[in-house]
């Protein structure tokens, strides 16, 4: 392979020339062939114009055109051979889409048409085609699937968008169709936060639900725990009560410390914001804060049952296990949390304006809690346990 020899070299071998050197004196010096040294003054000689023939700028660019002439035709051989076989698989109507964007991106139709196997008069067929029924449905409803999306915060999958739209827009849609338009439109529910959990076995005398929370009406059952999630400041405390009849969380306290007071202030609020609640069970696990005589006390006043699920095992209060997995996948892990003061600011937010009020849950048919407790209340007219419409 020919040796190469950088351009500062063979100027000042040039230099050694034009100084009045002869060719062989100068090429014994350099080590170099003397044909290098007559081709580099021939090429000097025509880069100042001094004779006739392509300058070093010409033959670098014909060199390089060359070598992009090369490449393009790897490349259409390559696209030859993807567009016969998009041909047996794509139908026109698909082939028709993508001459129409390649037009859009300088690419000249006939050209486009001639790739990928479709005729020009069937292309303009096509593009003069006035839009199908079908077309402008879906264009209408991919509009209305995004502003369901948003206003979900961006949580909402296939399903409850479809339950969104039935209940709160009246439109009637089937399921693959919005997961269609979805997946078109890029638009995606969060993944469920899954845990693997060791079941401990420990039976307790207390345990009055037995994994069983469905309830005929409110105030039956409440369930309730307590979460943390860290923020710059250091960790933030949350503790909440739901009633498992309508899955709406009833009482609740923020904190930056999970003593007592904690799980006593979100019962508290239940308490006050739901009236009469004599005769219902309230459900923890056997954190302190649940097992203490400050928390039962307030619990027994209010007419309410403790009761406690066994140690280790989250199934038996699965109700708020559930809820907790939502919350950390639709608010609490999606971004990262300057101060205490931010964080239960949207804690408070997503409990009362998203959850309760606007949130569907599959095991309410796909209403919220607020909706779903409204129409049991209109469906039964002589309620035994009146729900006060408070904050909560």
């Amino acid at each position: 392979m020919p040796r190469s020899y950088p351009p500062a070299f063979r100027h000042q071998a040039l230099a050694l020339l034009t100084a009045g050197r002869s060719v062989s004196d100068v090429a014994a010096s350099l080590g170099v062939a003397e044909s290098c040294l007559y081709r580099w003054r021939k090429q000097d000689s025509i880069d100042r114009g001094q004779a006739d023939g392509a300058s070093s700028r010409e033959s670098a660019e014909l060199t390089t055109a060359k070598k992009r002439i090369r490449d393009l035709e790897e490349e259409v051989k390559i696209l030859r051979k993807a567009a016969a076989a998009v041909e047996k698989v794509v139908p026109p109507k698909v082939r028709f889409r993508l001459v129409a964007e390649l037009h859009a991106d300088g690419v000249r139709i006939g050209r486009s048409c001639h790739a990928l196997g479709v005729s020009r008069s069937g292309y303009y067929e096509w593009a003069s085609r006035a839009p199908s029924a079908r077309s402008i449905r879906h264009a209408w409803l991919s509009d209305l699937i995004g502003t369901v999306h948003q206003s979900s915060r961006g949580t909402y999958g296939r399903p409850r968008v479809h339950a969104e739209l039935l209940h709160n827009h009246g439109v009637v849609v089937g399921h693959n169709t919005v997961g269609l338009l979805m997946r078109r439109s890029g638009l995606s529910g969060l993944p469920k936060r899954r845990r693997g959990y060791r079941i401990k076995q420990v039976p307790t005398s207390s345990d009055l639900v037995k994994r069983n929370f469905h309830r005929d009406g409110p105030n039956q059952l409440w369930v309730t725990d307590i979460t943390e999630h860290p923020t710059r400041e250091g960790k933030l405390y949350c503790c909440v009560v739901i009633d498992t009849f309508s899955r709406r969380v009833v009482g609740w306290a923020i904190d930056s410390t999970q003593r007592v007071e904690l799980a006593t202030n979100a019962l508290g609020m239940a308490i006050d914001n739901r009236g009469d609640v004599t005769g219902g069970v309230i459900h923890g696990d056997h954190g302190v804060q649940f097992t203490s005589w400050t928390f039962t006390q307030r619990a027994r006043h209010a007419g309410l049952l403790p009761s406690l699920g066994s140690v280790g095992d989250p199934y038996d209060n699965a109700v708020v296990e559930s809820f907790w997995g939502r919350m950390q996948t639709e608010l609490l892990n999606r971004r990262r949390w300057d101060t205490r003061i931010e964080l239960a600011s949207a804690m408070f937010e997503y409990i009362e304006g998203f959850h309760n009020r606007q949130r569907r849950h599959s095991a309410l048919g796909w209403r919220s809690p607020v909706e779903f407790e409204n129409n049991a209340l209109q469906q039964s007219p002589a309620p035994q346990i009146a729900v006060q419409s408070t904050g909560s």
